[in-house]
């Protein structure tokens, strides 16, 4: 599908991690130096950013939120819009993105939902949010990406324990009737979606716990069942099957080519992926951001995180025109062409003792 977004600026990007740092390559566990060595060869992770179990995804959004907010001057009552995009949302029910309302002091006219998406949540959650200030009198939104991914892994499971951290991130978005159009394309693929999963702690498969005890073969059966299923090879076939042609259309879409981009910045799956991609859609290395080490894959934070970790200086003048992407879980894609201007963008740690977001007493 193809979408043409207008009159809707990007005004401003905030990161929050945690500040506790875990490096598989400076103290391998269940690695030698020589297999830790060679994870970050090929990752190019060289660690993550682990949130503490009484935090979640929510909160670290809420503190990039806070934070944004402030640097922009904007007033909680003037956001009309508010977006969480998050795999982990903190109850079965509520949607938490009504919580984030009342925690940040939103009107109660702000329309506020949750968007149950993954690498491609940013993409997603951005064009969600323009088409509503497009159709309504709405001014200012919030779209707010986040999950604590790492929480997913098996503890045992070398091949997916490495490559996962904790971010949150909140992207300002603004109606602007002389900004330039930005254009979209999107895609799903429900055929791939055994291939990242979580199988259980949904409603076809609950871990809601019965009055009786689970006997033992049911109990292991959810405990791996809860946590991440990934096949790196269909992952990868998946990923330079699609998105080279995605990055493509898009262009054509915005009637550019890749030599009219001033920068590129992709879903940080993996740095040997990425560097994949770029050569198969023919994008210069300078205009093509790859920033794996700091933090591992993020899930729907990945894009914000690494335009606030890498680009602040880059956002700091004249528009730039710049080609946004996500793919993976779902099978789900999509990428965004827009031009973005000076705007305030950073990263934030978020303190152990911050206040969690709690149903309202």
């Amino acid at each position: 599908m193809e979408a043409i977004i207008k009159s809707v600026r990007i005004a401003g990007m905030q990161a929050a991690v945690p500040p506790h740092r875990h490096s598989y390559v400076e103290t391998p566990e269940f690695f030698t130096q020589e297999e830790a060595d060679k994870v970050y060869a090929s990752t190019g992770i060289h660690s993550r950013r682990i949130l503490p179990t009484h935090l979640c995804a929510s909160d670290m959004c809420l503190a990039a939120a806070e934070s944004l907010l402030e640097n922009l001057g904007w007033e909680a009552s003037s956001v009309d819009v508010l977006i969480y995009v998050s795999q982990d949302a903190d109850y079965a029910l509520p949607a938490t993105a009504c919580l984030m309302q009342h925690r940040l002091g939103l009107p109660r006219t702000a329309a506020c939902l949750d968007v149950s998406l993954g690498c491609s949540g940013f993409i997603y959650g951005t064009w969600i949010a323009s088409q509503l200030l497009n159709s309504s009198s709405g001014k200012r939104a919030l779209v707010l990406c986040g999950d604590t991914s790492s929480r997913h892994l098996l503890p045992e499971d070398r091949g997916t324990k490495p490559l996962f951290g904790d971010a949150g991130v909140a992207t300002a978005l603004e109606f602007d009737p002389d900004w330039p159009d930005s254009y979209a394309v999107f895609g799903t693929d429900g055929t791939g979606g055994q291939h990242i999963a979580v199988p259980a702690g949904g409603r076809r498969h609950p871990t809601m716990p019965e009055k009786e005890s689970w006997d033992e073969p049911t109990h292991d059966r959810l405990y791996k069942d809860s946590r991440l299923q990934l096949n790196g090879a269909e992952v990868f076939s998946f990923t330079l099957k699609v998105v080279p042609k995605l990055v493509k259309e898009t262009l054509a879409l915005a009637n550019i080519t890749a030599d009219d981009l001033d920068m590129c910045v992709m879903h940080q799956a993996n740095a040997f992926i990425l560097e994949h991609l770029r050569k198969k859609a023919k994008i210069d290395k300078e205009k093509y951001l790859i920033d794996m080490a700091d933090f591992g894959n993020t899930s729907s934070a990945s894009v914000p995180l690494a335009i606030c970790h890498k680009l602040t200086d880059f956002f700091d003048g004249e528009p730039k025109k710049v080609l946004l992407g996500g793919f993976g879980v779902g099978w789900s894609w999509g990428a965004i062409v827009a031009d973005i201007g000076k705007m305030p963008a950073g990263i934030v740690e978020i303190a152990d003792d911050f206040p969690p977001l709690q149903l309202a007493q």
